[in-house]
């Protein structure tokens, strides 16, 4: 089976269609929540604050998982990170649809924020190794547009699975689905492009030297973190106003506007496609720029901050109509600048610490998950205090131009240089020479 594939194909490109497939079930487990979200509301007697609760409990042990996970990556590998990662993520899935009440809801979030914690920074290991510098922001910019592609189907996914079935039955079916992912992965991915069958000399000629798993375990922790601070802080920025549309779009088009279960799928599904190409645009974009002028940073920062600002100018446009069809193509455009974003910024770490990418990836995606521990329960808090279902866009506006200006501090271009022990003494030899 492995022969005839890699016959017609690359085995790069297999890998990151393999990528590609998990981020889209990553994000159908993690965004069904919000289009069940009205069953297991009315089932469950909750109110959106509380709902707003359940959602950000996915964020506590993603934002942990997070770097520890990246670090065990850069140990361990990702075909056995990752292999453990979804399988973890599958059964928390499944275990959500058997739920009894709101401890048991909440308990099950919590396993699957720390089953996906680690996947994308581990992914993020995978294509270091698999693909050389110039692919780096548009492979990231793909894989990303799966899982907005995967936000995309949910909405209707999810609603046709509940009509078919019930809220619980869609969890249970989509569980099990994204378990048969990890064995078609432990069959065919390996770490180390070298030991990989299919493999040429030609394809191996394209790729990056290898690094060493015992050395990239041992990164230099808290140097690393100071050095990705600034990425972290504007991934912060950018994931408060991912979490707002992942968790409460499809609620803000049915109950802020009284759109039937159908046509908020159909809304929501629409905002979220648009998403999957700004993510292609963006990588794209970003490699395009660094190809044509050779300035890295520029190539990055560029795309990082026009998109952050027109996503902030597309969802100030929305305060000042009433239109639902207008909203939703502000709120659509909002939603394409905003993943333009990611295929450069998930670039960055590898470009600044290429050696350490999965720890550095994971220092970086701590702000996204940061942001969905607050940002959930903030717009929860809000619609409840006020009925308005458009006021919490307030401060996604806000922290987009934050970002903005945080991005001229990252610098892609400046590589992280390992502490020496001039930097980081032997405190055992210090003492002994004293």
């Amino acid at each position: 089976m492995t022969s005839r594939l890699t016959g017609k194909l690359k085995v790069s490109s297999v890998v990151l269609g393999l990528l590609c497939l998990m981020y889209f079930l990553s994000y159908i487990d993690r965004a069904n929540m919000a289009t069940a979200s009205f069953a297991i509301k009315d089932e469950l007697d909750l109110s959106n604050t509380e709902m707003g609760l359940i959602f950000s409990a996915f964020a506590y042990p993603y934002a942990i998982f997070q770097i520890s996970g990246g670090w065990v990556a850069d140990r361990f590998g990702a075909r056995l990170t990752l292999f453990l990662c979804i399988f973890i993520a599958g059964f928390a899935t499944v275990l959500t649809g058997l739920a009894g009440g709101i401890v048991s809801l909440f308990a099950a979030r919590l396993l699957l924020g720390a089953g996906e914690g680690a996947a994308f920074p581990t992914a993020t290991r995978a294509l270091q190794d698999w693909l050389p510098a110039t692919k780096r922001g548009s492979a990231q910019g793909i894989t990303h547009a799966f899982s907005r592609f995967g936000n995309s189907l949910t909405p209707p996914l999810v609603a046709i699975l509940i009509t078919a079935t019930s809220w619980r039955g869609s969890f249970i079916i989509l569980g099990f689905a994204t378990m048969i992912w990890v064995v078609a992965w432990l069959m065919y991915f390996r770490d180390d492009p070298r030991a990989h069958p299919g493999m040429t000399p030609a394809q191996l000629a394209e790729l990056p030297p290898p690094t060493s798993r015992k050395e990239s375990s041992k990164a230099p922790v808290g140097p690393l973190a100071r050095r990705l601070a600034p990425v972290a802080l504007v991934y912060f920025c950018y994931g408060w106003s991912l979490w707002m549309f992942l968790n409460w779009l499809p609620s803000f088009f049915k109950e802020g506007y009284q759109l039937d279960l159908k046509n908020s799928a159909l809304m929501a599904s629409g905002v979220f496609f648009a998403g999957v190409l700004g993510d292609l645009v963006g990588g794209v974009l970003s490699d395009a720029i660094y190809k044509r002028t050779g300035r890295l940073a520029f190539s990055r920062l560029s795309v990082i901050i026009g998109s952050m600002l027109g996503s902030a100018l597309s969802l100030t446009a929305m305060f000042f109509a009433r239109d639902i069809n207008t909203i939703a193509l502000l709120l659509s455009a909002g939603f394409f600048f905003l993943e333009m974003v990611i295929g450069p910024i998930w670039a960055v770490p590898m470009d600044i610490a290429p050696k350490y990418s999965g720890t550095a990836s994971g220092f970086m995606c701590a702000g996204s998950a940061i942001a969905g521990i607050i940002s959930p329960i903030v717009f929860g808090i809000v619609v409840d205090a006020t009925g308005n279902w458009t006021l919490p866009f307030v401060a996604s506006i806000v922290l987009l131009v934050a970002g903005a200006g945080l991005a001229l501090t990252i610098h892609p271009e400046r590589a992280f240089v390992e502490p020496t022990e001039v930097d980081s003494p032997d405190l055992a030899a210090v003492a002994a020479k004293l």
